[in-house]
């Protein structure tokens, strides 16, 4: 290629490829957040003052924190797809502390998309560990999300009977409570369903009451409770497996319909980040769209 012609046609080149790219990431990107409380947070609300932040570091984990203002960000299907379709809620973890919601977030909205689910991230109040209930504004704000997702099934392209909730770690334990107890925020009486019609439940944090016999305080496994996913490892020392075990027993007495997959190695925080030398994290993503699939969430 000459100077002349080069000098001409490099720039059209790296104009069209910077486009592609523009629009690879704008595809990934979700297109919309609802706000959960627009007229005020009910409950224990965190200061917007140090403001929300996210950070990443070394260890390629996205961190956000102080979560003021709590709401859904929305990860679509593409346009032109026949809906309505089932939708997902994620609660990523964090410990009450902070928001891992990208590799237990947007990467798990991603992938649900993939498998034709409307997926939303939820974005709940934090830190709230130092309140006397840490659980108690994340989980209204979960039950608050779920009645959301509901009310605007249309708008959103959703299925209004097909609304799961999933959770990582402390989200797992979020969601756990959101979907077992009576919902708890202003106006749920008169408001759609907070109940989900299914929950994901993957390394679960505090299934169990302190002295580590009992469900945590206030869940309810009864015939009403909705089919639930459980994924961990046994040894993950943040999520003792003892906790998913005793919570699979409660689902079998009560006659609810339950899977759980209790894989050897791989710790906890994995995400959809399979980790070396322990095959379960890579595998527990299959099993849940196998069982998705059997619940009429996937698709057809």
């Amino acid at each position: 290629m000459n100077k002349r012609l080069s000098a001409v046609v490099m720039p059209i080149l790296l104009t069209a490829i910077g486009c592609v790219g523009a629009e690879v990431v704008a595809a990934a990107e979700p297109v919309g957040e609802i706000r959960l409380w627009p007229e005020g947070v009910p409950g224990d609300r965190v200061p917007s003052d140090p403001a929300e932040k996210v950070e990443k570091g070394k260890d390629d984990i996205q961190r956000r924190s102080f979560v003021s203002d709590p709401r859904l960000i929305v990860h679509p299907l593409p346009q032109g797809d026949g809906g309505p379709r089932p939708a997902v809620i994620i609660l990523p973890g964090g410990g009450y502390n902070i928001l891992a919601d990208d590799h237990e977030g947007g990467e798990i909205g991603r992938f649900l998309n993939g498998h034709g689910i409307v997926a939303l991230t939820l974005l709940y109040r934090v830190p709230t560990g130092a309140f006397a209930e840490p659980d108690a504004g994340p989980v209204m704000d979960a039950q608050k999300a779920v009645s959301i997702v509901r009310e605007r099934a249309g708008e959103l392209g959703i299925d209004p009977s097909r609304i799961g909730l999933m959770g990582f770690s402390a989200g797992g334990h979020t969601a756990l409570v959101a979907a077992t107890t009576k919902a708890s925020f202003p106006g749920a009486d008169a408001s759609p369903s907070a109940r989900p019609d299914c929950t994901i439940l993957i390394y679960p944090w505090r299934v169990l009451a302190a002295e580590g016999k009992q469900l945590w305080p206030g869940v309810m496994i009864d015939a009403a409770t909705t089919p639930m996913f459980i994924a961990q490892t046994a040894d993950d020392t943040a999520s003792p497996a003892k906790g998913a075990v005793a919570l699979f027993s409660a689902l079998l007495d009560a006659k609810v319909p339950a899977e759980l997959h209790v894989y050897e190695r791989g710790g906890h925080g994995y995400g959809l980040r399979r980790r070396e030398q322990a095959p379960g994290t890579g595998d527990w993503p299959a099993r849940l769209v196998d069982w998705l699939g059997g619940r009429g969430f996937t698709h057809p």
